[in-house]
């Protein structure tokens, strides 16, 4: 009998290829830029990608306080958290947040982007996000990426 045995490759945290990719965030589109990076951290363009597995890439993203978004959302969309005191619910509009941390708008989109548990926790300590055009990351030699 002749028959063609495949078998299933799971990655696992010895066997992972992770690479140090840059985004420039300039002009694009906080949505579309944040479910693209969230893609890119998780893996899931990679053929041996594994759910169970960080096996993303490290992305920096340079000019984040030049994102654009689209609509009313910069006055309209409301960005809610609590202190944990009675009464400590707090709002923010992305200008107010854009103004005092340009990188919490992005990176407010891409976490909520990733899985709600230990992995998606772990997957967000891959991600850089820095508001002006350069980054401390040179050594690790980032390739540039265009969307």
């Amino acid at each position: 009998m002749n028959t063609l045995s495949y078998k299933t490759i799971s990655a696992n945290k010895e066997t992972v290829q992770k690479d140090w990719v840059v985004i420039d965030a300039e002009g694009q589109v906080l949505g579309r830029l944040a479910s693209q990076v969230a893609f890119m951290i998780r893996g899931k363009h990679k053929p041996n990608f594994t759910p169970h597995v960080d096996c993303g890439d490290n992305v920096i993203i340079i000019n984040a306080d030049k994102i654009r978004l689209t609509g009313k959302k910069l006055t309209d969309k409301v960005y809610v958290r609590h202190t944990g005191y009675p009464g400590g619910q707090r709002f923010a509009t992305p200008r107010l947040l854009l103004e005092k941390h340009p990188e919490r708008v992005l990176e407010h989109a891409i976490r909520g982007m990733l899985p709600k548990n230990r992995l998606g926790r772990r997957l967000f300590t891959n991600l850089y996000v820095y508001a002006g055009g350069e980054h401390p990351h040179a050594a690790q030699q980032p390739k540039e990426i265009k969307f």
